[in-house]
């Protein structure tokens, strides 16, 4: 495999391909993951390297599926404080660390075979199709989410904070339940296509609780973790005003698990 500086030279001096484009070159271990992030938004931040390589394999997911009900797990990252940075960055540099960081929340869903389903401002949807495993897709979207918060804390926050640039951190929210694409026009090609349905809803409200660099995720999730993940997650502790969401299955207040590892 060819390594990001090769992969510049052999296409154009000031481009990073995240690999986000190859699905199955992936980055399996901590360590080289966090070196690649680190590359990659060192080189964007210094000479104006700019990402490339997202393909629509979400997309061409969802026009395969148009008007089909299908169980997924979302996952909600959203960058916190980018209103303050807005206050204090120049337009361009905020531009870049946002950029970058919406990028490599991408890298890290497709490492761990999801996809990703949009940026939204300062925010990543991704989802982890569970039509076949729901347990290997639980599974794999809660690694993905702690491997969101080392690549932020390990990866990128150290080449910010070589600029005197503020630290980056997230919120995580994760849910699993059944979603229905959906397509707005009658363009089978061209139309653009969504996800629709409760946990789409619920993960988003799910992210809105979490404290900085915490993940959390819904009742449904955790119940098909393994079990020795289970054990990194306890109950929150909401009240029902904070909190008075309920179950689609019992009606009762749909329990959240808070990431206490």
């Amino acid at each position: 495999m060819l390594s990001d500086s090769k992969k510049v030279e052999k296409k154009t001096p000031n481009v990073i391909d995240a690999d986000l484009g190859q699905r199955g070159e992936k980055v399996v271990d901590s360590e080289t993951m966090i070196l690649e992030t680190q590359k990659r938004v060192w080189g964007a931040l210094k000479k104006g390297y700019e990402y490339t390589g997202i393909t629509n394999e979400s997309e061409n997911f969802l026009r395969e599926n148009v008007f089909k009900k299908i169980n997924i797990v979302t996952l909600y990252v959203d960058l916190v404080g980018s209103t303050t940075m807005t206050l204090e960055l120049p337009p361009e540099k905020l531009a870049t660390i946002i950029s970058s960081f919406s990028q490599e929340m991408a890298s890290v869903i497709r490492q761990h075979n999801g996809f990703v389903l949009k940026f939204v401002g300062d925010a990543v949807i991704g989802y982890f199709n569970a039509a076949d495993n729901t347990l290997l897709a639980s599974d794999n979207a809660v690694k993905c989410a702690k491997s969101m918060i080392t690549v932020i804390e390990k990866g990128i926050n150290p080449i910010l904070n070589q600029y005197d640039y503020p630290d980056l951190m997230v919120k995580i929210g994760v849910d699993f339940g059944q979603s229905i694409v959906v397509r707005y026009g009658s363009n089978e090609k061209t139309s653009h296509v969504d996800l629709m349905g409760p946990v789409m809803n619920i993960a988003s409200k799910i992210q809105t609780m979490a404290k900085p660099n915490q993940i959390l995720i819904g009742q449904d999730v955790y119940q098909r973790i393994h079990p020795t993940t289970q054990k990194d997650f306890k109950k929150t502790s909401w009240t029902k005003e904070e909190w008075k969401f309920r179950s689609r299955l019992t009606g009762d207040i749909y329990q959240v698990y808070q990431y206490d590892a």
